[in-house]
């Protein structure tokens, strides 16, 4: 289960620099307005959606520690046949040389099939999750605000709006979602997404009962260009590790 959970967290993903600032919170009817015009825009970035490429930062922070753990890398998307399929490259922080405690293993993540697989390249471990008959919520979960639809958000979530802020010198509008299966739940009390002028989450914040949370956040975003199939494969030998969970 904890490698399960590992997952969702590492995949979520995905979804964004500076500090954002808060504006007068709108009516009730206002907010009902806005969220339907941010819909539109998401719904609007969905229809066209085939591909998406982007760098993130990602910051675990641990309230028990009060420690945060950071990670950066690529991550890339691409949708055929009403499939999805997504990989990421998480490498450590420039820093990490300089600070040993930060989380320095090299991993590449892969979606794809219904099966999620994680390989370390130090270990020379390839580990492998199938979602199951988990699978369509799954995805919905991975192109979260990231060329997924409102629809398949409100599979998963009630959506409220949170309000207009400024982000890295652009306009967005944060989206407060709050999980309605007890999995999702039991990891995430709230999900918060900053939505730009494209319809993308430009950052994602992923907050657990206990306090923990997950920050991502993602720039240099290219959308519907051709992505490379070797942003999809796996560099595993015969003599690789294989596990499967």
């Amino acid at each position: 289960m904890q490698a399960r959970s590992q997952f969702y967290t590492l995949t979520v993903a995905l979804l964004w620099l500076t500090a954002p600032v808060p504006a007068q919170q709108p009516t009730t009817s206002q907010a009902n307005e806005l969220l339907k015009a941010v819909f539109a825009r998401v719904d609007k970035t969905a229809t066209e959606f085939r591909s998406a490429e982007a760098s993130f930062e990602w910051d675990q922070y641990t309230r028990a520690v009060d420690e945060t753990d950071k990670q950066q890398g690529k991550v890339y998307f691409r949708k055929a046949g009403g499939k999805v399929e997504m990989a990421a490259h998480v490498i450590a922080p420039p820093d990490t040389k300089k600070n040993p405690a930060a989380s320095a293993a090299e991993k590449f993540v892969l979606y794809s099939g219904g099966k999620v697989q994680l390989f370390q390249p130090d270990a020379d471990r390839l580990d492998i999750y199938s979602t199951g008959k988990s699978n369509e919520a799954v995805e919905s979960f991975l192109v979260l605000g990231f060329g997924g639809s409102s629809r398949d958000m409100l599979k998963l979530f009630d959506v409220a709006y949170g309000g207009h802020e400024q982000m890295d010198g652009g306009d967005t509008d944060r989206l407060e979602l709050t999980p309605k299966a007890e999995k999702i739940k039991n990891m995430f009390s709230q999900i918060e997404l900053w939505i730009n002028s494209r319809g993308i989450s430009i950052q994602q914040k992923l907050i657990s009962s206990e306090g923990d949370y997950r920050l991502n956040k993602y720039s240099g975003i290219f959308l519907n260009q051709k992505i490379p199939d070797s942003a999809f494969k796996l560099k595993t030998t015969g003599k690789t590790t294989i596990e499967s969970h």
